[in-house]
């Protein structure tokens, strides 16, 4: 069995509502490095879809898990795994994003049947943003089940939340939006009455390690974590950290360009059965 396949696959939530994640996207330098890593450590297959010859889109058992585009050097920004959130209309959340000290490094810009922006947080954790303008979104086909769940590591999770509520619409009532919860010393988001996220605080702006630093960390499910991180080593990635967690464990890998993942065993995105 593929390291990166589950033995069980647990029910995976469905990804769609304005302001809900939408889906996950690797920044990286060399897109055949990339395809032949995630290739072998995840069980990928690519196609390449209508955004152009950089891009890829990644399939799990047939079905889309993630895009990887080789972009990091054109547009000079960060390698690195970052989640998009579904909008309406991607000029006015842009510019929420510059009046509460976020930055736009890349966007609005036209790919296929959407316009994306790539941003940062005011604490520089990466994310992006995608407005759908066509019948159906090239980043995420409608019905699209997430194979990755997700956590900010950040250095406040309430402020944060605040940032991203404000940017997002988040609590806002609209129909398929999400909304916040506080639960003991974090905050999880909940899209269409799904658990997708945790924001966690702690993390240090300033810190040498980029495992420290605010990032939005994509987490995928594996059947066995173990495996995985030896295939991954075996490709030219490095172990970060191995954890246990409630309900399992999880460890945090580096990819041979330098872009982080977790990889977990965790049958519930981000242990959100557990509150």
């Amino acid at each position: 069995m593929n390291p990166g396949e589950p033995r069980t696959v647990p029910e995976p939530a469905v990804l769609s509502g304005v302001s809900a994640p939408c889906w996950v996207h690797l920044v990286t330098r060399d897109l055949d490095d990339a395809q032949r890593f995630y290739g072998a450590v995840l069980g990928w297959t690519f196609r390449r879809g209508p955004l152009g010859r950089d891009f890829v889109m990644a399939r799990s058992d047939g079905v889309p898990a993630a895009g990887i585009g080789a972009v990091a050097s054109a547009y000079q920004v960060a390698v690195a795994w970052m989640p998009y959130f579904s909008v309406p209309d991607a000029d006015l959340v842009a510019g929420r994003i510059r009046e509460r000290s976020g930055t736009v490094a890349v966007g609005p810009l036209t790919i296929g049947q959407g316009r994306a922006v790539l941003a940062a947080d005011r604490d520089g954790a990466s994310f992006g943003i995608w407005e759908w303008t066509g019948r159906a979104s090239t980043l995420a086909p409608a019905g699209n089940r997430a194979h990755a769940w997700l956590r900010l590591r950040t250095r406040d999770a309430f402020d944060a939340a605040i940032f991203y509520g404000e940017v997002l619409g988040w609590e806002s009532g609209e129909s398929g939006g999400c909304e916040v919860a506080y639960v003991k010393e974090e905050v999880l988001v909940r899209c269409n009455g799904r658990p997708l996220a945790r924001i966690s605080s702690g993390a240090v702006e300033s810190a040498p390690d980029p495992q420290v630093r605010p990032h939005w960390q994509v987490q995928f499910p594996v059947a066995d974590v173990e495996e995985t991180v030896l295939a991954a080593e075996r490709h030219g990635g490095r172990l970060m950290e191995r954890r246990d967690v409630p309900q399992g464990s999880e460890a945090t890998l580096r990819d041979p360009d330098g872009a982080l993942f977790t990889v977990t065993d965790v049958r519930s995105p981000a242990n959100a059965d557990d509150d």
